[in-house]
């Protein structure tokens, strides 16, 4: 069946290239000074969003033995799950690629075409994954470490299925069923080594185009500026197309505004979608019911005085004032290399 998905060389190639490269990195960051996890919990949001250069330096947060393990375990029920659907989603795709307005065939050209609307599919993907609080649910696992290394990228979500759809005008162009899976799967191992805080900036032309570690670090952000910012997945140039792009200036909080304090990849997986069934439970009228499933995360009724969730993943700007004691040598006051801290707790993040 050309539209399902199948394991292939490159994905059997992937697991020890994973394994290496993480203990790769792990190494380098060994040697490093770096930060402590929660360095910039008491920081405000004016000394964690103040625009002015120069830019922080970078200082690596690094690895922590419970949260790579919890990163891992979500790869492979990732992994499960989207071998338990690959059915559905391939008749999905067979259902409209039979139906399609045009055919554009297997050529030279297929495959680019391919990449291209991939990226430019998945930017949409990825952006509606943070408007629309169900998708989120699913896209929250991703957000929920505190910490940014290549374990990071495997700590991927077990809904993914419910934003499959955004890819079906690509059957409907006539792209080949091959060619849409292979786009979908550079795309993902693209977005692998972007995850890691041993590269800094890359030079000018890479980073006005090309979505890179630096950009991606945003995207993980947790500061005001960074919320909802950089969704490309190879290319950032739709994000400087759609509004949605953010230069790394400030040193980044990661993880979600308010962060889930846990290992158990259980509540990292669903804890977004039994906070939902929640405040759907709690709700008084049918119309906030919908919207706590279908508006932004964050999103209250007006006529809530007290919210039962976090408050909106948009705080108001921040003035313009950069205490430097805080957001640029904090950091460099805390050498400690291993200090350890339980992940966050809650809904909502960058």
């Amino acid at each position: 069946d050309v539209y399902k998905r199948q394991i292939d060389t490159v994905d059997l190639l992937s697991l020890p290239t994973f394994v290496g490269t993480m203990l790769w990195e792990s190494r380098v960051l060994a040697r490093r000074e770096l930060r402590v996890v929660g360095d910039l919990d008491d920081a405000t949001a004016e000394e964690l969003a103040d625009p002015r250069l120069p830019a922080d330096p970078l200082v690596p947060v690094g690895y922590e033995r419970r949260d790579t393990a919890a990163s891992l375990t979500m790869l492979v029920g990732n992994v499960a799950v989207n071998l338990a659907i690959a059915g559905s989603i391939a008749a999905m795709n067979r259902f409209v690629f039979k139906r399609r307005i045009v055919d554009l065939g297997a050529t030279k050209w297929s495959l680019p075409v391919a990449l291209v609307a991939w990226d430019f599919l998945y930017y949409w993907d990825h952006r509606w994954m943070h408007e629309v609080r169900l998708f989120w649910a699913n896209h929250v696992s991703h957000h929920s470490s505190e910490r940014y290394n290549l374990s990071t990228a495997l700590r991927q979500p077990w809904s993914g299925f419910l934003t499959s759809w955004v890819f079906l005008p690509m059957p409907l162009l006539g792209i080949p069923a091959h060619h849409v899976i292979k786009a979908g799967q550079i795309n993902l191992l693209y977005q692998y080594w972007i995850h890691t805080e041993t590269i800094d900036k890359l030079p000018a032309p890479v980073e006005a185009v090309f979505n890179t570690p630096s950009h991606h670090r945003v995207h993980h952000g947790a500061n005001p500026q960074y919320l909802d910012k950089n969704y490309g997945g190879i290319l950032i140039v739709w994000d400087k197309l759609f509004g949605t792009f953010e230069p790394e200036v400030r040193r980044i909080k990661y993880g979600l505004t308010k962060n889930i304090h846990t290992y158990n990849p259980i509540r990292i997986g669903y804890h977004e979608f039994a906070d939902i069934a929640r405040d759907v439970r709690r709700a008084t009228t049918w119309r906030d019911r919908f919207g706590y499933v279908v508006r932004g995360p964050g999103w209250q009724p007006a006529t809530r005085a007290t919210p039962a969730t976090p408050p909106p993943r948009h705080p108001s700007s921040p003035a313009p004032r950069r205490p430097s004691s805080v957001c640029v040598t904090k950091a460099l006051a805390h050498p400690t290399k291993n200090a350890t801290q339980t992940a966050p707790d809650g809904t909502g993040g960058g």
